[in-house]
C-alpha cells in the first residue's frame, strides 16, 4: 500500500488516450515523436514496455478493452463485447467511490449510462451519449457533449458543444463547435484541480478522444511532421498477405489498396501531430497538478486503449493482434514508484484495477480477473504472469512466451500461422513458421504454443476456441494477394 508520509491515501489522476500505440512516446523510443509531457511521466514513474489490451470481440476495439479497463475482467468475461457493464462487475471507480474518493469523469465514456452513475460522483464535459461519434459533425473541434445528470438519463437534448469562446453552449451540428477535444478535457481537469478543496482524496479520471481519427491538430502540432522527417514503417506493405478476416472493416478504408508510402507518411504525421498536441494538454493538467502542491500525494497513470497499425502489416486499424494494434503505453507515477524504472513484466491494461487497489489500500472485489502488478512496481517480483494472450472477434487469437509469439488465424475454413521471435524481430516481419524447410526445434515450437494457446483459450471461456485447434497454413510475411 501507498501511503503520503502523514498517512492518507494517495490521490489518483488517470490520464487516457485513444488509439494511441505503445511505440509513439519519445522517452521510451521513438525518435521522430516529441512528447515531453509524456517524456516527464517515464522519467518519474516506471514504464511498462510489454503492456497489452487482451484484444475486442468488436470492431470497435476500444468499447470492449474501456469494459476490460473500467472492470478488470478478461475479454471473454465482459457482457456482450463490453456495452454495458452490469452492478454485478464493479468498476474501479464504483469501488474507489465506496472507499471515500470523490470520483470524477472528464471525456469519453464508451459504456452504458447506470455503470457511469454508479462510478462518479461528479463529472464535466462527458463525450458519449449523444447518438454520432464526433466524426459525424466535424471531428475534434466539434464534440458533442454531456454536463453531469444525477438522475443518469443524459437526454439526447441536453447534448451541447462548446463554441470557440470556450463559455457559450451551442447546439449539436456540423462545425458548431470550436475547441480542439484535447484542449476541452484538459480544461476542465485544469479547472477540476484548481478548485479542489475537499478533505477526501480524488480519483480524476480524464478520457481523451485524441489521437483517434479523424487526426487533426492545431496548425503549429500538424506542422510539425512531414514527409520529410517521418519514415515509412519498416514493415509497411501494401496490402496483408492473406485474409485476416476483417480487411474491409471501417478503418481499413481510411486510405486505399494498393497502400501507398507517401500516403502512409501523411497519415503518421497526421497522427504524430496529434498525439503531440494531446501531450501538450497533458502538460497544462500536470503543471497545475504541480502548482496546486498535489503532485507528491498523487498517483498518476498514463495509458491507451488499444494500437493502431497506420500502414504497418498493409493494415490501418486497430482490428487485428500484431503488436501495433494491442500494444499500448503504460506509465505509472507518483509516491512510492521507483523513477526512470522499466520494467518488461507481461501486463494488461485491465490490471490497472487490481494494481491501483494495492497501491491505495484498497480491497480488489472477487469478479477482477487482473493482477496487481504492485510487486513488479516495487521490485519485488520480476512479473506476475508469463503469457499473454490477445483474440480479435472470432478470427485471430495470439499467444505469447518469452520472445516467440504464435498467431493463429481461422477464417471461412481456412487457417493460417504465424510464428515471430518479437525481440529480434519487433516489426513482425519474418515469420519463422514459413521457412522451409522447418527446422524441428521450430516445428516443436509451434506444436507446444498450439497447445499452449489452446489451454489458455479453454481457461479464457473463449467461445470460438474449436475453430483454433490443429495445424494451420504457414503463409510467408511477404505474399501478396495477386
Amino acid at each position: 500500500m501507498t501511503r503520503i508520509d502523514d498517512g492518507r491515501q494517495p490521490n489518483i489522476l488517470f490520464l487516457f488516450t485513444d488509439d494511441q500505440r505503445h511505440d509513439t512516446i519519445h522517452a521510451l523510443g521513438n525518435e521522430v515523436i516529441s512528447t515531453p509531457a509524456m517524456d516527464s511521466l517515464v522519467e518519474r514513474g516506471t514504464a511498462f514496455t510489454n503492456a497489452y489490451i487482451m484484444g475486442g470481440t468488436a470492431a470497435a476495439v476500444c468499447m470492449p478493452s474501456r469494459a476490460m479497463l473500467m472492470t478488470g475482467r478478461s475479454l471473454f468475461h465482459l457482457e456482450r463485447e463490453g456495452q454495458r457493464i452490469p452492478v454485478e462487475h464493479p468498476t474501479f471507480p464504483e469501488v474507489f467511490r465506496g472507499a471515500g474518493y470523490h470520483t470524477h469523469h472528464i471525456g469519453k465514456w464508451h459504456q452504458d449510462r447506470d455503470s457511469f452513475n454508479r462510478s462518479f460522483v461528479s463529472a464535466d464535459r462527458i463525450f458519449g451519449f449523444t447518438k454520432g461519434w464526433y466524426q459525424t459533425y466535424g471531428g475534434h473541434w466539434n464534440v458533442a457533449l454531456h454536463d453531469y445528470d444525477p438522475s443518469g438519463a443524459y437526454p439526447e437534448e441536453a447534448g451541447y458543444m462548446l463554441a470557440a469562446d470556450k463559455e457559450t453552449k451551442v447546439a449539436i451540428g456540423p462545425g458548431a463547435g470550436g475547441v480542439h477535444s484535447s484542449e476541452l478535457f484538459a480544461d476542465a481537469a485544469v479547472e477540476f484541480l484548481e478548485s479542489y478543496d475537499d478533505d477526501d482524496p480524488f480519483l480524476l479520471y480524464v478520457s481523451f478522444v485524441a489521437p483517434h481519427d479523424p487526426r487533426q491538430a492545431p496548425n503549429e502540432f500538424e506542422a510539425m511532421y512531414g514527409p520529410d522527417n517521418v519514415p515509412v514503417p519498416g514493415n509497411f506493405l501494401p496490402r496483408h498477405p492473406f485474409d485476416n478476416g476483417d480487411l474491409h472493416v471501417r478503418d481499413e478504408a481510411l486510405e486505399g489498396w494498393p497502400r501507398r508510402e507517401r500516403a502512409i507518411q501523411d497519415h503518421l504525421a497526421d497522427y504524430y501531430g496529434i498525439i503531440s498536441h494531446a501531450d501538450s494538454q497533458i502538460g497544462r493538467v500536470l503543471a497545475a497538478l504541480e502548482a496546486r502542491g498535489l503532485a507528491e500525494n498523487t498517483i498518476v497513470v498514463f495509458s491507451g486503449d488499444n494500437g493502431l497499425a497506420v500502414g504497418q502489416h498493409g493494415l490501418m486499424g486497430k482490428q487485428s493482434v500484431y503488436e501495433h494494434s494491442v500494444g499500448v503505453p503504460l506509465v505509472i507515477a507518483g509516491p512510492g514508484i521507483p523513477e526512470g524504472k522499466r520494467s518488461g513484466a507481461f501486463c494488461y491494461l485491465f490490471d490497472i484495477y487490481p494494481t491501483l487497489c494495492g497501491l491505495a489500500g484498497i480491497e480488489s472485489p472477487p469478479t477482477v480477473d487482473g493482477m496487481n502488478l504492485s510487486s513488479v512496481i516495487n521490485g519485488g517480483s520480476m512479473a506476475v504472469r508469463d503469457t499473454m494472450t490477445c483474440a480479435y472477434q472470432k478470427w485471430q487469437r495470439s499467444i505469447r512466451r518469452g520472445t516467440r509469439k504464435l498467431i493463429e488465424y481461422a477464417v471461412d475454413g481456412k487457417r493460417y500461422t504465424q510464428l515471430f521471435d518479437v525481440a529480434s524481430d519487433p516489426l513482425e516481419m519474418e515469420n519463422l513458421a514459413a521457412v522451409t524447410p522447418l527446422p524441428k526445434t521450430t516445428a516443436d515450437t509451434v506444436a507446444g504454443m498450439r497447445s499452449l494457446l489452446a489451454d489458455e483459450l479453454d481457461r479464457l471461456d473463449d467461445p470460438y476456441r474449436d475453430a483454433f485447434k490443429g495445424p494451420g497454413e504457414a503463409v510467408p510475411q511477404r505474399i501478396l494477394y495477386p
